[in-house]
């Protein structure tokens, strides 16, 4: 099946963030001769302008500890392996979620779909109460956060946490899920979440 590259914005996506057009150039780039521009010295600009051309699925990470439930919008996500069934994300050490999900030995992974924009926002801001109502869910197996209406969803058991920078990277072991939620897939693209157009 071939998918379009076209996106749908949804009136729900946050502001979007400065856009590569808003960061200052290299020296020697912008020559209208047609030659190829300079490229931008390596650093945390270059790495943002580059992945806000990518298009990224959407997710929430949960975890349950201390009492209560926390988690975090995840645009890091990915299948590692198939035997055993792992994947892995990007955890900030530095986020509200990161003590509970840095003792986590279980942690749920939701693929969001397009009609998702907002909870995607609520777990994505600050200082919000991202369990509160309207947000619906229920503890599942291992008695890990469960996102209602989500497109898909697991249950994983924590295998490693890899330094890198001001992250860790968390690979887990699918031990549970439900891959059978309707709809289509919401995606992160230029500071936007959006919906695939046919």
């Amino acid at each position: 099946m071939t998918v379009s590259s076209q996106l749908r914005t949804l009136p729900t996506a946050p502001e979007p963030r400065a856009a590569a057009d808003d960061l200052p150039a290299p020296a020697g780039a912008g020559d209208v001769s047609g030659a190829p521009a300079a490229p931008w010295p390596g650093s945390p600009e270059l790495l943002k302008a580059v992945f806000r051309r990518h298009a990224a699925g959407v997710a929430v990470v949960t975890a349950y500890g201390d009492g209560r439930p926390v988690g975090f919008t995840a645009t890091s996500v990915n299948s590692v392996a198939a035997e055993p069934p792992l994947i892995s994300f990007g955890a900030g050490t530095g986020s509200s979620s990161w003590p509970v999900l840095a003792e986590a030995e279980y942690i749920g992974v939701h693929i969001l779909g397009e009609h998702q924009g907002e909870l995607a926002a609520t777990f994505a801001r600050g200082g919000a109460d991202r369990f509160a109502p309207p947000t619906r869910w229920h503890h599942g197996p291992e008695g890990v956060p469960v996102l209602d209406g989500v497109l898909a969803w697991l249950v994983c058991r924590v295998r490693a946490k890899i330094p890198a920078g001001d992250h860790r990277i968390v690979i887990a072991e699918a031990v549970a899920g439900d891959p059978a939620g309707a709809g289509r897939p919401l995606l992160y693209h230029q500071g936007r979440f959006n919906a695939l157009r046919d």
